[in-house]
Parts: structure tokens; C-alpha cells; sequence
């Protein structure tokens, strides 16, 4: 079978990729789809509450950014950049590195007075190594948290005023290199505003990668190797999610990081099973989708994975047609950008 990358393909001008957040984060644009209709409307985040009702279930991914960009030095002075991929073990990361060619293995980093690695293995990944850290004193967790920077995406050329705006509202289990950008639209009071409306609110983890941003460089798109990524859906969770879907609800993931923890937690009856595991689900045209039945994601990159996760949810022919669309009325693409609803 063969999936091409370039079938994925769209144009978007420069000026349409976000660099800055929406304020207030529910003002964002959002386009919606209706599914069983074929019709498209132009809402305004914030009225994501008029398409909601008691019936629904509201799935979130509760991953919060660590500070994962790090600058060191060699003992010889080189700077080297350091972006935290996976945490391995107490001491261990795998992480991108540049320029990694003046990091072979061996080489001894100090990021600070109380921080430094060494390089102990080459990774397949381009600029990929695994290095071990030694703290003086305290902990990694908050050392990185004094020296370290959160990773925005590559195509975000401007600084956060606050490290909070690339986090959800809801954000509290750390560990992610990236966030689940579908989720910070939300704010305090419209999710006040959807409970009260009766809508069940449930929280699974998946932390997120910056292979999340790796362009498919294969041309069949199959051949393309996923990140793997830690997935938690607790007991509780899991049962209250069947219960839900048995009683006929709709399942609205919010982003697809939550679509790929719920299709790699479901078994092939569509059966949500609690998991604490690593997952390197690629869902594209093709690949049933069992549990979710309602997505909220941004606008995401050509010719990307995740632009191929929402062609298998309503189309690679419709998707295109809405990308296209969302261009014509100068949408804000990507991470920082607005959002789709497809119901």
C-alpha cells in the first residue's frame, strides 16, 4: 500500500502562520464542519458552547510544557543547544541537539554551576543523542526549571511575553516538549460554562514530542517513523469513557493528542482499556478510528501527520477543500493559530 506525502500538500502564505496567541484565547476563529450535512459555518471560539449538549463527552489532554530548551557549553566554549526529547531513567534523556556535530559521544556539557552531562550515545534521528545528566544539588525538574526555556515550534519567530501562554488552562501533568495546541482556545470560564451545561469533562495524557513538528520526508508516507510517546488513561477514566460510549455519547476529543491516546488505548471493539504505555499510533486515511467521534484541533502543517489523522476523519479531499477555504478567508494557521470543529 502507498500513501503519498505530496497528496497532503497545500499552499499557505507566509502571513498566515500565528505568532502570537489569540487574546483572549476564546476569541480565536474556529471553522466548523458539520459531518453528517456536508455544511461548513464560521464561528468565533467561545461558541463552541452552543454546539454542545449533556449528550457529549469532552476529552482533554492534561500535559503540561516543561522548560525543554537548554543552552550549554563545552569545556572548550563551543555553545551547544539542547532541546529534552524523553525522559529515559532518573539521570538519562534522549534529546535533540545542534550543532550536534560538536557533540560526538564522550563529550562533557555544563549547562550550569549545579548542572552538567555527558553524551553517551548516538541516536538515529538527525542531531539525536542520549546524554546523562549529574546535579550538584536539588533536582533536574528544578533545575531546568531555572535555566530552562519552553521550545516553541520553528515556524514561531517571536518570544512569549508569559510562559503561560503556551500552556492549557487545564495543564498539570509535566512532561511534554510541545503543547496540545487544540487546547489552549480554552479559558477558565468557558470550561466553567460547559460543565454547567452538563457536558462530562475527562482527562487523559499524552506527552507530547517535537517529532510532532518532523516533517514526513518519505514519499509514501508509510514508510515514515513515528516518535513514540507516553500515554496514561487511568482506571477511572477508562470506565467512565466505555460508560459514556455505551450509553450512546459523543466522544469529542480536544486535539490529536488526545485522538491518538484514545485510538491507542481502545481495543478492536472500540473498548478503552487504562494504559500507562508508549505509543507510535500513526492514524491516516485508512486507519478506522474506533472511539472518537468529534474532533477540536487547529490548522496543521502540509504535507504533516497530523494533517493526515484529520484526512482520515473526514476525508483527504474534504480536508483539503476546508484547508483551502480557511486560506481564502485568511484563517491563522498552526500552533498559535485558530481552530476546526468536526462534528
Amino acid at each position: 500500500m502507498e500513501l503519498k506525502t505530496h497528496d497532503f500538500y497545500y499552499d499557505l502564505p507566509e502571513e498566515l502562520i500565528a505568532q502570537t496567541p489569540a487574546s483572549p484565547r476564546d476569541s480565536a476563529r474556529m471553522l466548523v464542519y458539520h459531518k453528517d450535512t456536508d455544511k461548513i459555518e464560521h464561528k468565533i471560539f467561545r461558541d463552541i458552547i452552543d454546539y454542545l449538549s449533556p449528550n457529549d463527552v469532552l476529552v482533554i489532554n492534561n500535559t503540561r510544557v516543561i522548560p525543554a530548551r537548554l543552552f550549554a557549553n563545552k569545556v572548550t566554549g563551543a555553545r551547544i543547544e539542547v532541546f529534552l526529547l524523553k525522559r529515559l531513567n532518573l539521570t538519562d534523556y534522549e534529546v535533540l541537539m545542534r550543532p550536534a556535530k560538536k557533540a560526538p559521544v564522550g563529550t562533557r556539557l555544563i549547562f550550569s554551576d549545579n548542572l552538567t552531562c555527558e553524551v553517551i550515545a548516538n541516536q538515529e534521528e538527525i542531531g539525536g543523542r542520549i546524554i546523562s545528566f549529574n546535579v550538584k544539588n536539588g533536582t533536574l525538574e528544578e533545575e531546568f526549571d531555572k535555566i530552562g526555556k519552553i521550545p516553541l515550534p520553528p515556524y514561531i519567530h517571536k518570544n512569549l511575553e508569559d510562559d503561560e501562554e503556551y500552556q492549557t488552562v487545564y495543564s498539570k501533568i509535566k512532561g511534554s516538549s510541545a503543547a496540545p495546541t487544540a487546547g489552549l482556545h480554552f479559558t477558565p470560564e468557558l470550561l466553567d460554562k460547559i460543565r454547567e451545561k452538563g457536558v462530562q469533562i475527562e482527562e487523559v495524557t499524552l506527552q507530547v514530542g517535537l517529532g510532532t513538528f518532523r516533517p514526513v520526508s518519505e514519499e509514501n508516507a508509510l514508510n515514515h517513523k513515528m516518535h513514540s510517546e507516553e500515554i496514561v488513561v487511568t482506571e477511572e477514566v477508562a470506565k467512565r469513557l466505555n460508560m459514556a460510549k455505551s450509553l450512546g455519547k459523543r466522544i469529542i476529543a480536544v486535539g490529536t493528542t488526545t485522538v491518538r491516546t484514545l485510538e491507542a488505548a481502545s481495543d478492536k471493539k472500540g473498548h478503552i482499556n487504562p494504559v500507562k504505555k508508549e505509543t507510535d499510533i500513526f492514524i491516516y486515511p485508512g486507519v478506522e478510528i474506533k472511539f472518537v467521534d468529534a474532533l477540536i484541533t487547529n490548522f496543521h502543517l502540509p504535507e504533516s501527520t497530523l494533517i493526515m489523522l484529520v484526512s482520515a476523519f473526514i476525508g483527504k479531499d474534504k480536508t483539503l477543500e476546508i484547508y483551502k477555504e480557511a486560506v481564502e478567508k485568511k484563517y491563522r494557521f498552526f500552533s498559535f493559530g485558530d481552530c476546526c470543529f468536526f462534528c
